[in-house]
Parts: C-alpha cells; structure tokens; sequence
C-alpha cells in the first residue's frame, strides 16, 4: 500500500504544481523572460522607426538597456541584410503626452479663473 500512496501523493503534487499560473501565483523565471522579450521587441521597433539607440533609451527607462540593444542590433543587420527602409512613424510621438498636457492647462485655467472670481468676490 506505500507505493500506491506515494504515487498518489506524487501526482497530487504535480496537479497542484501545474494549477500554479491558474491561481494567479507569479513565476518569477516567467515574467523576467518575458521583460527580456518585450526590451528586445521594443529595441527592434525603435530601429524599424529609424530611432537611434540613444533615444530609444530615453523612451524606455523602465526596459533592459542591453535587452533593448539586442533587439536593436537585430534589426538593424535584419534590416542591412534585407534591403530594409526605415517606417517613420506616422503617429505624432507621444500622444498621451500631449492630451495630459492639454488636461493640465485646462485644469490650470480652471483653477486660475476659480482663484480670480474668489478674489473679485472679496
């Protein structure tokens, strides 16, 4: 009876090994693979769009520097070796950027005229 118990601990064990990632448990060895893949993706992008390395750097503190230039590498021989031109993007470079700046003076001004109509009020 010890052997049949130990295989059914041993299987019960491998079950709950795999239902890990269901139960929403992080593995760590997983989501650095997976920044890795992004840096370089991101690197290749940059270099498609013709964005020197320095500025892809600037754009993407968050990322891996050697990740990034891995991927910019590769595309940059991919590119060389292919024939490739440089896709300018055609999308302005930060939109989000310019709608938070857009919210900010429109918050600015509201509270500008708030602080004014206050003042006149007094």
């Amino acid at each position: 009876m010890l052997p049949r118990h130990s295989a059914l601990v041993a299987l019960f064990s491998l079950t709950l090994l795999s239902a890990c990632e269901r139960l929403g448990i992080a593995d760590p060895a997983k989501e650095a693979e997976q920044k890795e893949a992004d840096a370089r993706a991101t690197g290749s992008a940059c270099r498609h769009a013709g964005r020197a390395i320095e500025d892809c750097y600037a754009l993407n503190p968050d990322a891996s520097r050697a990740a990034i230039y891995a991927g910019w590498k590769e595309m940059n021989d991919y590119m060389r070796d292919n024939k490739i031109e440089v896709v300018k993007p055609e999308l302005p470079a930060h939109p989000v950027a310019a709608s938070a700046e857009s919210e900010d003076a429109a918050s600015e001004s509201a509270s500008a005229s708030a602080s004014a109509s206050a003042k006149s009020k007094k």
